[in-house]
């Protein structure tokens, strides 16, 4: 479901808000060549984690879901010059080329790609103190993104802000009968943070040249 005038207003509003950047266009187009999915944020989408972070002052931010690095290239953009970012990710494939793409940047130094399911890799950073997180975002594969908050929780601190993208699906996620499991896994995350009593939170819809979709959005507010 994506509407041409929503790409066309995207496309207006990437022209007259971001400058050209050949580093992250080439970060989309080996992505492409490698035959990754398209599913990489946009880039007025980018930006807006990019002053989140910057505006959050984050030092220390953790990715959950790497694809090709293109928003790891955004976010790690944030961070001040003793700042870190770690990010995540299963695809063996995927990894290569963000790390390829991520050192085009002149960011390896900043940023560490860990490889391996995050239901593994998450456990190895509480175990190996790298926490707390300053900012935390949520991108990799729906049906567990409860776990993937359950952890966050750990790794985050009081003032730590959480963002997941794709909980609207489409609309979808309102479809209480949907037999999608990316859908139920969103619902039950959506569910579990609504009940958190850890966390502020809302969700807001969106729409553009990756369709119709959303981010849900969330504060620590207690250790």
């Amino acid at each position: 479901m994506t509407d041409p005038l929503w790409t066309t207003v995207d496309n207006y509003l990437s022209d007259l808000f971001l400058q050209p950047d050949s580093t992250l266009n080439a970060a989309l187009e080996s992505s492409k060549e490698g035959g990754l999915e398209p599913i990489n944020v946009s880039p007025v989408q980018g930006k807006f984690l990019h002053i989140l972070a910057k505006c959050h002052n984050a030092k220390n931010i953790l990715e959950i879901g790497t694809l090709g690095g293109y928003s790891t290239i955004w976010l790690a953009r944030a961070l001040p010059s003793n700042g870190r970012l770690i990010t995540l990710e299963a695809n063996p494939k995927h990894a290569e080329i963000a790390r390829a793409n991520i050192a085009r940047a002149d960011l390896s130094s900043a940023v560490e790609v860990r490889l391996g399911r995050a239901q593994e890799t998450l456990p190895r950073l509480l175990a190996e103190h790298r926490g707390p997180f300053d900012f935390i975002f949520i991108d990799a594969d729906k049906s567990s993104y409860s776990d993937y908050f359950a952890w966050s929780l750990r790794l985050a601190r009081r003032g730590t802000i959480i963002i997941a993208d794709n909980v609207i699906r489409k609309g979808a996620v309102a479809d209480a009968s949907s037999t999608d499991a990316n859908v139920q896994g969103v619902r039950r995350f959506n569910q579990m943070v609504a009940a958190e009593p850890r966390v502020s939170a809302t969700a807001i819809q969106t729409v553009g040249s990756k369709g119709y979709d959303g981010f849900t959005i969330m504060l620590v507010n207690r250790d």
